[in-house]
């Protein structure tokens, strides 16, 4: 334990941010699962128009080992997100505030490891408060199922932060404001609901069918990508983008998923429509990492046994 305490605090200098003290057991546990989460989404392939094994997807500025040097450097982030949980008397507004803060502090974690560009800006935001709501759950002897993280966190994410900026000019806000969608900030408000009602259950029916597990994760990717307003997408490729996503992914899943000769086929087709068009479902994809972390949370025993990021 001593050894994982100084890894973690290590992990802060290269960044220029203040050392805090090392996280519980708990909190590391959850952060290694948040970061192995994003780790996993990043790894799978194929992925439509994203970054994975394969390369670069319709990226110009980012590469897989960027995205697991990311998603590694936000480990104490995602830890001190998990202790705010933890130790927060109850599900307010400070809370809010505070995984407010430390998100905009693992924003700059994140693009100082990475040489300004962002890889995990949405992650963050989804991830963050699941890791937060899981915690405080936790300790208030709740369970862990995916439902009642995902509206514990809804219901934080509807709480007001004073100290958020108005306007951010990220891509993200202004498809929103450009194209009248909700994007990432009404998904998490909602308790995820794209996380809860179409991703899991399709993990799940594909694990049932007895598919590999990429396969069904794949299947969980784009049955997101088939209802969800990705404000990447609509920032790369406007609602003509949008709409070719979602009727793909809608063909893929309409052919008996990735796991089928007919559904990888529409697979390849999809991908490389999204290529052709510069589109990246980047807003799917961080909703697939929090649906990772809340499958593996679900099943899993989150003990102080699992404190050392490990495997990562």
């Amino acid at each position: 334990m001593a050894g994982a305490t100084a890894r973690i605090l290590q992990a802060r200098a290269p960044y220029g941010l203040p050392q805090r003290p090392a996280a519980s057991a708990h909190a590391r546990a959850l952060a290694g699962l948040a970061v192995s989460a994003i780790a996993e989404e990043a790894r799978l392939s194929p992925k439509p128009g994203l970054v994975d094994s394969r390369g670069s997807g319709a990226h110009a500025d980012l590469t897989l080992p960027l995205m697991l040097r990311s998603a590694h450097a936000l480990g104490p982030s995602f830890a001190a997100m998990a202790d705010a949980g933890l130790h927060a008397p109850r599900l307010g507004y400070g809370l809010r505030e505070r995984l407010g803060a430390l998100g905009r502090e693992a924003e700059a974690v994140m693009l100082a490891a990475t040489g300004g560009v962002n890889t995990h800006r949405g992650a963050i935001w989804c991830i963050g408060l699941l890791v937060g709501a899981a915690a405080h759950a936790s300790a208030a002897g709740l369970g862990a199922s995916a439902g009642a993280i995902s509206a514990m966190a809804g219901a934080i994410a509807s709480l007001s932060d004073r100290h958020r900026p108005v306007l951010t000019g990220h891509k993200g806000e202004l498809a929103c404001l450009a194209y009248g969608v909700g994007g990432a900030r009404a998904q998490a408000r909602a308790g995820f609901p794209h996380v809860t009602r179409l991703a899991l259950p399709a993990l799940q029916r594909s694990r049932a069918r007895g598919e590999p597990e990429s396969t069904a994760r794949l299947n969980a990717l784009l049955a997101l990508m088939s209802g969800l307003d990705d404000t990447c997408v609509l920032a790369r490729a406007g609602r003509h983008g949008l709409d070719y996503m979602q009727a793909g992914a809608r063909a893929v899943l309409s052919a008996g998923g990735a796991g089928t000769v007919t559904g990888r086929r529409h697979l390849r087709s999809l991908d490389a429509g999204m290529l052709a068009r510069r589109a990246s479902p980047g807003g799917a994809a961080d909703l697939l990492a929090a649906t990772i972390f809340l499958d593996r949370l679900s099943r899993a025993d989150v003990t102080a046994a699992d404190n050392d990021f490990r495997g990562l």
